[in-house]
């Protein structure tokens, strides 16, 4: 996501007719006036020193030993903690590079290989699919519920400009019924994939 953005800012200067140079000055500028933004380049190395160190391999070793946990429970309960932490407003609490990659993704494939043994690599990087796949709807359809969330703000304002009023509150509590539908579509989804992944059979593309 931070290559993404860097690449979008630098592109779009350019297309507005500044110079390259005038563009670095911009970034420049605002890396000194928000100091927090130096957070991401201390968060990479930490996450790479606690793969080196073996996190990935504790996360499976710690699944690999609740045999309770299968492949669907394990990204359920996921999905459902992604949900409800994201309706607060705790969106960055959890995402793709900081518990997808190192914890989840891991955790699922131990909790696959429980079931159903050794996992091929068309097997591995489908469950890997899912996971993110699962934060993703948790993400999406948990943080409208939140009323100070960017996406409500913007269609307040956007109804409000072509004269229609509505309170945040009102969209808010008419996220909940497409986060609980959210919640039960992907919930199927993620029980159909677990039985295929434990019948050895090889995911559809798609699914």
């Amino acid at each position: 996501p931070l290559l993404v953005v860097v690449a979008s800012a630098l592109v779009t200067g350019l297309l507005a007719g500044h110079s390259l140079v005038e563009v670095l000055s911009a970034f420049g500028k605002a890396f000194n006036e928000n100091r927090y933004v130096s957070a991401a380049w201390l968060i990479l190395p930490v996450i790479g020193v606690l793969e080196r160190a073996g996190l990935q391999e504790r996360a499976r070793a710690v699944i690999s030993g609740f045999r309770a946990v299968t492949l669907p429970r394990l990204l359920i309960g996921y999905l459902l903690f992604r949900q409800l932490t994201s309706a607060l407003g705790l969106t960055s609490i959890a995402g793709q590079a900081q518990t997808v990659r190192p914890l989840v993704a891991p955790m699922a494939e131990a909790a696959a290989e429980s079931q159903g043994g050794p996992l091929d690599d068309e097997r591995r990087e489908a469950i890997r699919a899912f996971t993110a796949a699962t934060d993703n709807v948790g993400l999406l359809f948990g943080e409208d519920i939140f009323l100070a969330i960017g996406s409500i703000l913007l269609m307040v304002g956007f109804l409000a400009q072509s004269g229609i009023v509505m309170e945040p509150l009102h969209l808010s509590l008419w996220a909940i019924p497409t986060a609980i539908a959210a919640f039960l579509v992907h919930g199927v989804r993620l029980i159909l994939f677990g039985r295929k992944i434990a019948r050895g059979g090889e995911p559809e593309a798609g699914q």
